[in-house]
C-alpha cells in the first residue's frame, strides 16, 4: 500500500544527528516487525527537532511506512480538543482508499465531526450536560480512546503506521488524555496470547525550554517515560564544526570563514539561530535579527513588570552576574528580587550557578532584551555597574568588565585606565587578542580624553601603545591590522622624534610588512631604520634594526646584503648581551646557507632556540623551534620534524601565541607532514581540531588537508575552500594553497587547459621581489601531468597538430621545473622533495614529446621514496602504465598491486579507480578484487538496494551528489538521500568509510567500480 503523508520534508539539508537518526531508524525497523515503540524527543526551541522529525518520517515513508503528522497549536487557554488527533485523521479521510478502515470505526467520525452521533449532537442541542454517548462524559471517553486504539491497530495491520506529534507542550488537555492511554493502555501492548501488537511507531516532539515547573506536560512526561516501551531521546545543541557545516550547506555562494565562525559563536548550537543570523548576514546591522528577536522575547514579556526589570539590569551586566552584584544593581527588596529570579529562571530565561549567578539560557536572549532597552536606561544602567565594581578595588580581574561599563556610560576617563589596565592583564595571561582590542579602545579614546585626564607613567604614550597594539596584532594573528597601526606610529612621529623611537617604528613596521609579503616596502624601512641610528656605539636597537634588515634582505632573495649585515651584528651582540636578538640573527644565517637541514645547522638553531628561551623572547623562540622543523622536513626526515613541530606549539600554546606568525606555520608543517606521510585521518582530525582557533589569516593552515580531500574525490569541495582562501587580502601561504589545490583540481577532472591556467595564475601571484618561489616546482609537474594525459589522447586520434600543440606548453613548463629546480629560493639547492618533483616532470615531458618510459617513472617513484606515499604511489601507476607499453606486464602488475593496496590504505578512491581501470585494461590477472582479500564469493550479503549499489559504485569514484545524479538520471537532492542512507546502512561517518567498508566486505570490486566508469 502506498504510504500516506501531509508531512512537508524540509529542504533544509540534515547535518549531523547520527546518533539519534540511528536511534530512530531502529526504532522504526522494530516497529514494521511489529514491535511497536514511543519516542519522546525533547530540545529547546529551534535545535533541530522539526528536521529531525521531517528525516525520520521521510525515511518512514521510502520504507513504506504510512506516515500520520499532527501539530499541536500554541491557542492560549482555550485550545481545540484533539486537535492533532482530528489533523491526522483528517488526512487519513481524504484517501479514498482508507474509506473502508474509516467506517468501521465510529470514533474517527466522532472526531472529525461527521459521525451521525455528532450530527445528532448538533440538531438536538447537546452542549448541556453531557450523555452517555458524549466523548466528556468519562464513559464516552473511555469508548472514544478504544475505538481511536482500535483504529490505528487495524491501520497498523494493513500497512507500517508512523505517528508522528509535534510541539505536545501545546497540546491541549483532552489530547494529552488520549495520548495518555493510547501509549500506556492501547497501541503499543500486545494482544493477550502474545502476538506482535502492531505495525506502529509513534514519535512526539516538544520543548524542553517551555517546560516551566508547573506546566501540565511535566506529570504526563514524568509518566510515560517509565513504560517499557516508550524512551526518550534528548535534542542537544549541535557541535560547532555541525553547525559551521550547515551555515555553508545554506548559502549556495561561499561564505568568507568569519561570517562562519561568527555565526557559530553566536548560534550556540541551535539550528534556527543559525538559519537567522545567516540570514541578517550582509545586512550591516550586527545585532540581532529583528524575526529572532522577536521570537527570543516573546518569553521575556510573559513575564511579571519586576521579573522584567530584573532581566534589563542583568542583560546590562552581560551574559553571566553575580547574585550580590544584581541585587545592589537593581535595588528591589530581597523577596521581590527572589521572586522575580525564580520566576525568569521558571521560565528558563535564566540559568542559576552553583557559585551564586545566574546566567542567560542562551546568549542571543540576553542580546536581544539588551537591544530593547531604552537609551537612556543602558547609560544609567552601565553607570551603575561601573561603579559597584569600581567600589569592590580595581582588581586586573574586573578591569575589562570596569572599561566596558564605564565607556557605554560615557565616563571616558575612567574608560581609558580601566582598558590600559585590561590591556596589562591580558598581556600577563597570553591572550593577545584581548590586549589588541583593549588597547585600540585606549587609543580611540586617547584623543577624546583631556591630557590632564589621562593615566601617565612609562610606556603611556600613544607612539608607545601604538607599537604595542601592533606587537598585539601580530602575536593575534592579524598581520594587516599591525601594518596599519605601524603605519599610524609613522605618521605620528615628528620632524624632532627621538631617532631611536624613529628606527624603532620603522623596523617593526618593515617587520609588519614582511608578514603581508610586501617585501620592496619592507626593505626600505629597515633600510631607513639602520640609517638612523650609528652602529657605533652599539646599541639593542641598533641591532634589533640589523637583524630586521637580515631578515628583509634574505627574505627577497639578497643574501649578500644579508650576510654582511648578520657577519656585522653578530659578534656585537654577543659583546652587548642582547641574547634574543643575537639568536634572531643565527636562525637567518642558518636558513641562508642551507644549514638548517643538516647536523651542524641544527645544532646552530637549538643554540638560538635556547638564546631566545633565556632572554624570554618567545617569538624568536617559535622561529627557531620552526626552522629547526622545516629543516629536518627539507631533508627528507619528515618522522624527526614532528616532535619540533610538537614542541614548538606547545610553547606557543602556554605563552598565548598560537595565532602569530611561527605556530601558524607549525600547523601547517604538521599536517603537511601527517598527508606526506599517508596519515590522511589523523591530519583531517588535527585540521578540524585546529579550525576552530585559527584566526582569519590562519586558513591556509588546513591545506594539507585540501589536498586528501581532493585525493578522496571532494573536488568540488576543495575547488569551494580553495577560493574561500584567495579571497581578502593577499596571503602569500593561502594563494600557494589555493594555486596547488585548484591546479590538481583540474588534473583530476582531466582538464588540461584549466590545470595550466590554474598554475600559471598561481606562479605569477607566487612570484615576488625575491623570485620564482621553489612551489613552482610542483605546480608545473602537476600540469604537465594533465597535459602528458591530453597529449596521449590525441596521439592516439591522430592528432598530431594537437600533440605539437601540448607539446610547446609541456617545454615551457618543464624548462620552468628545471629553472626552478637548479635556483631555487635563496640560490639554496633543492631538497628531496623537490628533486622527486622534478623526476615526476621529466617522465610526463617525455611521456608528452614520445610516450611513456618505464626508466623515467622508476627513478620518480624513487625520489618520492622520502615519504610521500601518495605521490609515490601516483607515480607507480604511470609507471606500470608504461611497463604494459613495453609488453612487461609482470611487472606492470607489481606495480599496480602496490599502488592499489597504497591507494586503498589511504582511502585515495580517484587513484583507486584510475588504477582499477588500468588494472582492467591491461587485463593484469592475479590481483586480489579488494584491499582486505575478499572475495566476490565471500563477500556479505549486501543490505543496499539495487539503486544505493548503484550511487555506491559512482561514490567510490569519487563523484559528488551533482554527478551521480547526472549519471543515474536523478536529481542531486535525491543522490544525497541515496549517499545518507548508504552511510546509515555501512555504519559509516563519511563518504570515504563507506567506500572502504564496502570494499573490505567486498559490496563492490574493481571490475564492477570501473564498469561504472
Amino acid at each position: 500500500m502506498a504510504p500516506v503523508s501531509h508531512t512537508v520534508f524540509s529542504a533544509v539539508p540534515i547535518v549531523g544527528r547520527d546518533e539519534e537518526l540511528a536511534r530512530l531508524t531502529g526504532m522504526l525497523a522494530r516497529a514494521r516487525s511489529g514491535q511497536a515503540r514511543a519516542v519522546l524527543v525533547a530540545g529547546d526551541a529551534g535545535v533541530g527537532k522539526t528536521r529531525l522529525l521531517d528525516e525520520i518520517a521521510g525515511r518512514a515513508a521510502r520504507a513504506g511506512m504510512t506516515v500520520l503528522t499532527g501539530h499541536c497549536v500554541d491557542l492560549g487557554d482555550v485550545g481545540l480538543p484533539y486537535l492533532p488527533f482530528t489533523e491526522m485523521l483528517g488526512a487519513l479521510a481524504a484517501d479514498e482508499r482508507f474509506a473502508p478502515v474509516l467506517a468501521a470505526h465510529p470514533a474517527a467520525e466522532r472526531l472529525l465531526g461527521t459521525g451521525a452521533d455528532a450530527r445528532a449532537a448538533g440538531e438536538t442541542g447537546t452542549a448541556g450536560a453531557a450523555g452517555d454517548g458524549d466523548p466528556r462524559s468519562g464513559g464516552g471517553r473511555l469508548r472514544l480512546f478504544e475505538g481511536v486504539a482500535a483504529l490505528l491497530a487495524e491501520l497498523s495491520a494493513r500497512t507500517p503506521l508512523l505517528l508522528v506529534l509535534e510541539d505536545l507542550h501545546w497540546a491541549d488537555q483532552s489530547s494529552r488524555d488520549l495520548l495518555r492511554f493510547l501509549l500506556s493502555r492501547g497501541i503499543l501492548h500486545r494482544s493477550a496470547g502474545g502476538a506482535p501488537a502492531h505495525r506502529l511507531a509513534v514519535v512526539a516532539s516538544y520543548r524542553a525550554d517551555d517546560l516551566h515547573r508547573r506546566h501540565p506536560l511535566r506529570p504526563l512526561l514524568a509518566e510515560l517515560v517509565r513504560l517499557p516501551s516508550v524512551e526518550r531521546l534528548e535534542l542537544r545543541p549541535m557541535p560547532d564544526a555541525e553547525v559551521a557545516t550547515l551555515v555553508r550547506a545554506l548559502r549556495d555562494g561561499p561564505l568568507p570563514e568569519t561570517t562562519v565562525r561568527r555565526i557559530v559563536e553566536r548560534a550556540e548550537g541551535n539550528a534556527f539561530y543559525a538559519e537567522e543570523l545567516l540570514a541578517a548576514t550582509g545586512t550591516g546591522d550586527g545585532g540581532v535579527p529583528s524575526g529572532l528577536a522577536d521570537v527570543l522575547l516573546i518569553r521575556f514579556e510573559q513575564l511579571s513588570d519586576t521579573a522584567q526589570q530584573v532581566l534589563r539590569t542583568a542583560a546590562v551586566a552581560g551574559r553571566r552576574v553575580g547574585h550580590e552584584t544584581l541585587r545592589e544593581a537593581v535595588g528591589l527588596p530581597d523577596d521581590a528580587l527572589e521572586e522575580a529570579l525564580r520566576e525568569a529562571v521558571g521560565r528558563q530565561l535564566l540559568l542559576p550557578g552553583h557559585d551564586d549567578t545566574y546566567t542567560f539560557r542562551h546568549a542571543l536572549a540576553r542580546e536581544a532584551v539588551y537591544a530593547d532597552l531604552l537609551p537612556g536606561e543602558r547609560s544609567r544602567l552601565h553607570g551603575a555597574f561601573a561603579r559597584l565594581l569600581g567600589a569592590r578595588g580595581h582588581t586586573a580581574e574586573t578591569a575589562a568588565e570596569r572599561a566596558h561599563h564605564y565607556r557605554e556610560s560615557h565616563d571616558l576617563p575612567e574608560a581609558l585606565t580601566a582598558s590600559l589596565e585590561a590591556a596589562d592583564h591580558a598581556r600577563r595571561v597570553g591572550a593577545p587578542a584581548e590586549e589588541l582590542r583593549h588597547l585600540e579602545a585606549a587609543l580611540e579614546l586617547w584623543s577624546v580624553v583631556d591630557p590632564t585626564a589621562r593615566p601617565s607613567g612609562e610606556g603611556v604614550e600613544q607612539i608607545a601603545l601604538t607599537l604595542r597594539a601592533s606587537a598585539a596584532a601580530a602575536h593575534a594573528g592579524e598581520a594587516h591590522r599591525a601594518v596599519s597601526l605601524t603605519r599610524s606610529a609613522l605618521a605620528g612621529i615628528g620632524q624632532d622624534a627621538d631617532s631611536e623611537l624613529a628606527a624603532r617604528v620603522r623596523y617593526t613596521h618593515a617587520g609588519n610588512l614582511i608578514g603581508i609579503d610586501s617585501l620592496r616596502a619592507a626593505m626600505a624601512y629597515s633600510s631607513e631604520a639602520l640609517e638612523l641610528i650609528p652602529a657605533d656605539p652599539p646599541s639593542p636597537t641598533w641591532l634589533w634594526a640589523a637583524a630586521t634588515h637580515v631578515l628583509v634582505a634574505r627574505t627577497m632573495g639578497d643574501t649578500r646584503t644579508a650576510m654582511a649585515v648578520a657577519r656585522r651584528a653578530l659578534p656585537l651582540a654577543e659583546r652587548l648581551g642582547v641574547d634574543d636578538a643575537r639568536a634572531d640573527l643565527i636562525i637567518s644565517v642558518a636558513a641562508m646557507d642551507g644549514g638548517r637541514r643538516g647536523p651542524e645547522g641544527r645544532e646552530r638553531l637549538g643554540t638560538a632556540r635556547e638564546l631566545a628561551r633565556a632572554a624570554g623572547n618567545t617569538a624568536v623562540e617559535m622561529r627557531a623551534l620552526f626552522n629547526l622543523a622545516i629543516g629536518c622536513f627539507e631533508s627528507g626526515d619528515l618522522e624527526e620534524s614532528l616532535p619540533w613541530v610538537a614542541e614548538g606549539l606547545d610553547r606557543a600554546r602556554r605563552a598565548g601565541l598560537l595565532s602569530s606568525t611561527y605556530p601558524l606555520e607549525m600547523r601547517y608543517l604538521q599536517l603537511l607532514v601527517l598527508y606526506t606521510l599517508g596519515r590522511w585521518d589523523e591530519c583531517l582530525r588535527s585540521a578540524e581540531t585546529g579550525a576552530a582557533v585559527l584566526p582569519p589569516a590562519g586558513g591556509y593552515t588546513v591545506g594539507p588537508a585540501l589536498y586528501v580531500r581532493l585525493a578522496r574525490g571532494e573536488i568540488e569541495a576543495v575547488e569551494e575552500a580553495a577560493g574561500l582562501l584567495l579571497q581578502g587580502p593577499y596571503d602569500w601561504m593561502a594563494q600557494l594553497i589555493a594555486g596547488i589545490a585548484l591546479t590538481d583540481a583540474a588534473v583530476h577532472r582531466g582538464d588540461a587547459e584549466a590545470a595550466v591556467t590554474r598554475m600559471r595564475t598561481a606562479v605569477e601571484s607566487l612570484t615576488d621581489e625575491s623570485g620564482t618561489p621553489n612551489a613552482a616546482l610542483r605546480l608545473a609537474a602537476l600540469a604537465l601531468s594533465a597535459i602528458s594525459d591530453r597529449a596521449t589522447a590525441l596521439r592516439l586520434a591522430g592528432d598530431t597538430a594537437g600533440v605539437e600543440r601540448w607539446t610547446r606548453t609541456a617545454a615551457e613548463l618543464v624548462e620552468l621545473a628545471r629553472t626552478t629546480a637548479v635556483h631555487g629560493e635563496e640560490d639554496v639547492p633543492q631538497g628531496p622533495e623537490g628533486m622527486a618533483w622534478l623526476a615526476r616532470a621529466e617522465a610526463d615531458w617525455v611521456r608528452t614529446v614520445t610516450g611513456p618510459a618505464p626508466e623515467l617513472w622508476e627513478k620518480a617513484v624513487a625520489a618520492f621514496d622520502y615519504g610521500d606515499a601518495y605521490e609515490r604511489a601516483r607515480c607507480q601507476v604511470r609507471w606500470a602504465e608504461a611497463l604494459l607499453v613495453a609488453e612487461r606486464r609482470e611487472e606492470a602488475g607489481a606495480r599496480a598491486r602496490e599502488a592499489r593496496a597504497t591507494a586503498a590504505r589511504l582511502g585515495a578512491t580517484v587513484l583507486l579507480g584510475q588504477v582499477d581501470a588500468l588494472i582492467r585494461r591491461g587485463r593484469l590477472a592475479d590481483l586480489p578484487p579488494a584491499p582486505a582479500g575478499t572475495s566476490s564469493a565471500e563477500a556479505d550479503p549486501s543490505p543496499l538496494t539495487p539503486r544505493e549499489q548503484d550511487v555506491l559504485r559512482l561514490l567510490a569514484l569519487g563523484r559528488s551528489n551533482r554527478q551521480i545524479g547526472e549519471a543515474l538520471f536523478i536529481s542531486g537532492k535525491t543522490a544525497s538521500v541515496h549517499v545518507s542512507n548508504i552511510l546509515g546502512k555501512l555504519g559509516a561517518a563519511s563518504r570515504t568509510e563507506a567506500v572502504a567498508i564496502a570494499y573490505q566486505r567486498g559490496l563492490i570490486s574493481p571490475e564492477r567500480t570501473a564498469a561504472s566508469d
